[in-house]
């Protein structure tokens, strides 16, 4: 059998040597050299077969994670979100349709699921989201078994380090006040965050018409106002500011919001309508200047097409982790690339979610920012069920993983302490 050391003589001895040769005292070629020399040796990867997928559920069931195992000593990690509440059995379903194949052929596994469940939901929703933590975990596994992070597989990087904005959860403050997002925004800018994220939606906002009524009232567009004014004040010019309206306000009402925060220079607002309307969208995006941000709520490519052909939106924000998987969020950030349209994920994952997101956020030219969640700091859960090296942010940006695969992994023991009830976990 081949030995590392007769594998690292090949290359270097080999054409290779004589191109680098030219270079030298330069590091030209030695990653295609340490990946290689990374590889797996128990059998060529063209020998890989996938003999299983298990999975556990963690957050009430609202967050999936899956791996997928190998006739070889390495297996795939992944996860989905949101969409996946109950969907145990069509993850054993797709696994079962993956044993005895080769998990290199990504793009090829992922169409066949896709295409299996035509008639079955496989366009959006609970579908695509159990699928997207399949089609990660099978990137996750080909990185592994060549010894190469995602982004290289992806055709390489842009970057080396993935800005985010601190989504700083002052909804968790009931009924906050001004003075409490300025001080939301201060400590995110204190932890050397550059970017924030509000909420402006309150369900309890005792100015609302009812509790179906999408139209804001003044009282609430005046509460919203102060509040973002607030941290503007608080943060200064130069800080980004973005606000989330969760799509729960009619057309009207995010004319109007839109309108209204312009003084704010505000990075984006997000979903001020739901995400069905493309047209309901480009009426809203035409008459202002904030620029208006969509696509947590939308599937694969064919979900971004029209709100791009319309020009409908002017930042696009995929869940990655319910969007349709790494390989077509690439799709869906070249594709937004044709319409200089910039690219900023959504992300309410783990961090093994977030990793996975930034092997795509590098791989694409058009990439903006990236969603991180306040809560990650503070809640032990999430160091618990990962394993990861060094700090999860610095100074507002992540540090991509020259790791093979994502560079970050299940913990198993620690995902089992946080386990909904009810469902079998990695059976």
């Amino acid at each position: 059998m081949e030995t590392k050391n007769s594998r690292r003589s090949f290359l270097q001895k080999g054409v290779l040597a004589s191109a680098l040769a030219a270079y030298a005292g330069s590091t030209y070629g030695n990653g295609l050299v340490d990946a290689v020399e990374r590889t797996p040796m128990s059998s060529k990867p063209s020998d890989l077969r996938i003999t299983g997928l298990k999975c556990g559920f963690i957050r009430g069931g609202y967050s999936l994670f899956v791996k997928i195992y190998t006739n070889q000593d390495i297996y795939g990690c992944g996860e989905g979100v949101d969409a996946v509440p109950g969907t145990y059995h069509l993850v054993k379903t797709m696994g079962r349709q993956l044993e005895g194949k080769s998990p290199l052929n990504v793009h090829r596994l992922f169409e066949d699921i896709r295409r299996a469940g035509f008639f079955k939901g496989a366009q959006a929703g609970m579908y695509i989201s159990v699928l997207t933590a399949v089609e990660t975990a099978l990137w996750d596994l080909v990185g592994k078994a060549y010894g190469m992070p995602i982004y290289q597989l992806l055709g390489g990087k842009f970057r080396d380090k993935i800005r985010v904005y601190c989504d700083t959860a002052a909804y968790r403050t009931e009924g906050p006040k001004p003075e409490d997002f300025a001080k939301a925004a201060k400590d995110a800018v204190k932890a050397g965050y550059t970017a924030v994220k509000f909420d402006i939606d309150e369900a309890k906002d005792p100015a609302k018409y009812d509790a179906y009524n999408w139209t804001a009232s003044q009282g609430e567009l005046d509460r919203m106002y102060d509040q973002i004014a607030a941290v503007r004040e608080a943060v200064g010019p130069y800080i980004d500011i973005c606000v989330d309206a969760h799509g729960r306000y009619d057309m009207t009402t995010g004319k109007k919001i839109a309108k209204m925060f312009e003084p704010l220079k505000l990075l984006f607002l997000e979903e001020p309508i739901p995400a069905e309307n493309p047209e309901a969208y480009r009426y809203i995006s035409e008459g202002t200047d904030t620029p208006i941000c969509a696509g947590e709520n939308h599937y694969l490519a064919h979900g971004f097409r029209k709100l791009l052909e319309l020009g409908a939106v002017d930042i696009i924000m995929p869940d990655l982790q319910k969007a349709g998987g790494l390989g077509e969020a690439q799709r869906i950030a070249n594709l937004a690339n044709l319409y200089y349209v910039p690219f900023a994920p959504h992300m309410v994952a783990s961090y093994l979610g977030a990793m996975s997101s930034c092997h795509v956020c590098a791989s694409v030219p058009n990439f903006l920012i990236l969603e991180w969640q306040v809560y990650f700091d503070e809640n032990p859960m999430y160091k618990e069920i990962v394993t990861f090296d060094g700090p999860m942010v610095d100074k507002g940006f992540i540090t991509l993983s020259e790791k093979p695969g994502i560079g970050v992994d299940i913990n198993e023991e620690g995902l089992k302490k946080y386990a909904a009830e009810g469902v079998p976990f990695f059976e």
